[in-house]
Order: C-alpha cells, then sequence, then structure tokens
C-alpha cells in the first residue's frame, strides 16, 4: 500500500504574500512534485487562465507541479485529484491547500481526520502561517488572524524588509505570546528554503514539542490579544487514570476553545514518554521513545487557546498532581 501524501496548510493575512509564496512553489525547478490547491477567493489568481466554469480545474506545470483551483468544497477536490492520480492523468507526491486569507484552518486541518478514506490516503503534515510584518499590528485586532497564528505549526514572516528592527521583535514577542510552538522565519519575496515549509511533522504523534517552547523567553506584559498559549511541566510522574479525568474535563468544557494543544509525559511505571495531542476536541494520543538512563523525566503540556482559561487549566492540573 503507498505510503500517505503528505498535506501542507497555507493559511495567512490578505495580502501577505500567499499567492507569491504559491507561484514560487508551482513555477521553482525545486523537482519536488507538488500538487497545490488555490481556493478561488485568494487576493489574487495564481493563473487567472486557470479559472473557468469548472468546479475544479487541474493543470500539470512544466516543471511536474499540478495547480488545482476549485470553486467547490474542498472534500470533492480531494477525491477528484486522487481519481486523477490514481488512473496516472497526474503525478505528485505532496500537497498545499492555500486558505482564503480571512478563513479559519481548523475545518481544513479537520478534513483530515474526520474523513476516514482521506485519512487513509493523506496525512496532515502542519498548517503554515503567513504573517505580513508591516500591517500586522492591524490584522492581529482581528480573532481570526490570531486564531491563524494559535493553530500554526510554523509562522513565516514576509515584508520584514519594511519595518525596523524593534518593530520586528515586538512583533516576534507577540507571536510567541500567542502561540509558544511554532518557530518563527523570514520570508523574502515568495522565496524560502522548502526544508521550512514541507516535512514538518506537526500532527504526528512524537515527543518533539516544537521549535522552540523554552528557548524563546516571552514578555509577561498584558496582552491584547484573545488568542494566548500556556506551558505546564512537572517533575512528578503522571497517574495515568487522573490524567485522562484532568483531560476529558478540560475537552469537555472549552474543547472549542482549544485550537492546538500537545504533550509529552512521564507516566507512572511506563519505561516510555507518552505523547498527546489535538485540535479542538479530536486529539489522539501514543506510546513514543523510552526515557534515556540518567534523562531528567519532565512532563511538558502545551495549550493554544482562544480565551485561554489559564486558571482552570493552572487548578486541574494541580489536583491532578495532588491526587
Amino acid at each position: 500500500m503507498q505510503s500517505p501524501i503528505p498535506v501542507t496548510v497555507l493559511s495567512g493575512f490578505l495580502g501577505a504574500g500567499k499567492t507569491t509564496l504559491l507561484r514560487y512553489l508551482l513555477k521553482a525547478e525545486h523537482g519536488l512534485k507538488i500538487a497545490v490547491i488555490e481556493n478561488e477567493f485568494s487576493d489574487a489568481a495564481i493563473d487567472t487562465q486557470l479559472l473557468g466554469d469548472e468546479p475544479v480545474q487541474v493543470m500539470t506545470l512544466s516543471n511536474g507541479c499540478v495547480c488545482c483551483t476549485i470553486h467547490t468544497d474542498l472534500t470533492k477536490a480531494l477525491y477528484l485529484l486522487l481519481e486523477r492520480l490514481d488512473s496516472g492523468e497526474i503525478a505528485f507526491d505532496r500537497l498545499v491547500i492555500e486558505c482564503t486569507g480571512l478563513a479559519d484552518p481548523a475545518p481544513v486541518a479537520q478534513t483530515f481526520f474526520i474523513d476516514e478514506e482521506l485519512r487513509e490516503r493523506y496525512i496532515l503534515d502542519g498548517i503554515i502561517t503567513l504573517v505580513d510584518a508591516k500591517h500586522a499590528e492591524f490584522h492581529l485586532t482581528q480573532t481570526i488572524a490570531q486564531a491563524q497564528i494559535g493553530f500554526a505549526d510554523r509562522l513565516l514572516v514576509s515584508k520584514r524588509d519594511l519595518v525596523d528592527d524593534a518593530a520586528f521583535d515586538a512583533l516576534s514577542q507577540r507571536l510567541t505570546r500567542i502561540n509558544r510552538r511554532a518557530p518563527i522565519h523570514v520570508v523574502e519575496h515568495g522565496q524560502i528554503d522548502l526544508a521550512q515549509m514541507l516535512d514538518v511533522r506537526g500532527f504526528n504523534l512524537n515527543a518533539d514539542l516544537g521549535g522552540g517552547i523554552s528557548l524563546r523567553p516571552v514578555n509577561t506584559a498584558p496582552s491584547l490579544d484573545r488568542i494566548s498559549s500556556l506551558v505546564l511541566r512537572t517533575g512528578q510522574a503522571l497517574d495515568l487514570d487522573r490524567l485522562s479525568g484532568f483531560m476529558n474535563e478540560l475537552l469537555e468544557d472549552h474543547g472549542k476553545q482549544l485550537l492546538r494543544y500537545k504533550g509529552v509525559l512521564n507516566i507512572i511505571d511506563e519505561p516510555r514518554r507518552m505523547v498527546f495531542q489535538g485540535v479542538l476536541k479530536l486529539y489522539g494520543f501514543d506510546w513514543d521513545t523510552e526515557w534515556a538512563e540518567g534523562e531528567a523525566r519532565e512532563s511538558v503540556m502545551v495549550f493554544i487557546a482562544d480565551d485561554l482559561p489559564e486558571q482552570k487549566i493552572r487548578q486541574g492540573f494541580e489536583r491532578m498532581l495532588a491526587g
């Protein structure tokens, strides 16, 4: 059976340069067979000649990439690409989906969890959010833009050359307060090292918590943003039943607020790490590698939420430890 096709979801602010980035993906001689699903509502079509009356337009480009322009729902486009792939009409081994400027990436991500057949053929690799450095302050007044930051596995900042160092540092601090998991990279004029965008493995159940949770100190000034993140740590081994009770109660009460969450956990009498992660109310967990001999066994949990119920999470966490 063939391995599933990795999927990258590209979201970001209007005018941040998603189309320029997609054009680079589709035209550059990178030797990869990438299919790009472009939503018709984007700020500018990659190639206006592709837009017609058909609900899905598919075209193979000179470098072997496939451009798919959709006027229908995503699920239909995903199945159509699979049909053409299986029949040999087109060839691709990874997929990039563009979200429209003001779109919530959650429904796109959930498509790959909910539909069982799609889950067998595609695997969600990561959500990449493009941030416009010049206009970020304005964009971040909108909760949806903050949510795009919160969902991201990687943050790509465009138009860095249009702001000074102080403004860029302030933006980086703000992005980190919203999302402690996602590393920040600068993208120049739509050209990027594709390693920063592909094979992110943001949805893999493994012990990699993301770019720099413990590396980037965060200014603790009061935040104006509705979306924020919380990191919890303990050296105490966790009881599996109490952990399950803590998580179930949290998801029952706040599942719709929890954009992304992930943990690497030390469980009582278990030589292996337990890892879990989720999007909203959808989550999974698994056993990872064994703790190394002499390694400090620390449990770390990261929550990124809309109107983060920080006090409630901390209290539930303390109760779990006290048990």
